[in-house]
């Protein structure tokens, strides 16, 4: 069984992925905007950019994702992801970039569980954890 996260976003899906690429590294495997659907004609033009579905690979994971209806669209509550890495220097780097125009809920820094720990809410609103259990 293999469990991945799926986000839904209210029409910044698109910028957010490019921007989980680039700080997360990996590719985006696979890419389908609405218009490019069997839906299509039943799609509103203001929509037909917006992502049908998106999916990251990344090492030892995916990360996927779409725009919602807008009437479906609902802030991401009750729920955080959760990244591990192995140094405290890559996961200052991944908070750091993840933290840009976003908010910082819980500095990076070192806690008693963890060599390095932070949270933070993302400019599009996905909520993150950053954990380095010992550095090296």
């Amino acid at each position: 069984m293999l469990l991945n996260a799926y986000l839904n976003f209210n029409g910044q899906c698109d910028a957010a992925f490019k921007f989980y690429q680039q700080v997360l590294g990996g590719k985006i495997a696979f890419r389908l905007t609405n218009k490019e659907t069997p839906m299509a004609e039943q799609t509103p033009p203001d929509r037909q950019d917006k992502i049908a579905h998106i999916r990251l690979e990344l090492d030892g994971g995916v990360l996927m994702g779409s725009d919602c209806p807008p009437d479906y669209f609902e802030k991401m509550q009750g729920m955080v992801l959760s990244i591990n890495v192995d140094t405290i220097a890559d996961g200052a780097r991944i908070f750091n970039a993840l933290a840009k125009n976003g908010t910082v809920k819980m500095p990076y820094e070192k806690t008693f569980w963890a060599a390095s720990f932070g949270m933070l809410e993302d400019q599009f609103g996905t909520p993150w954890m950053v954990n380095c259990e010992k550095d090296g």
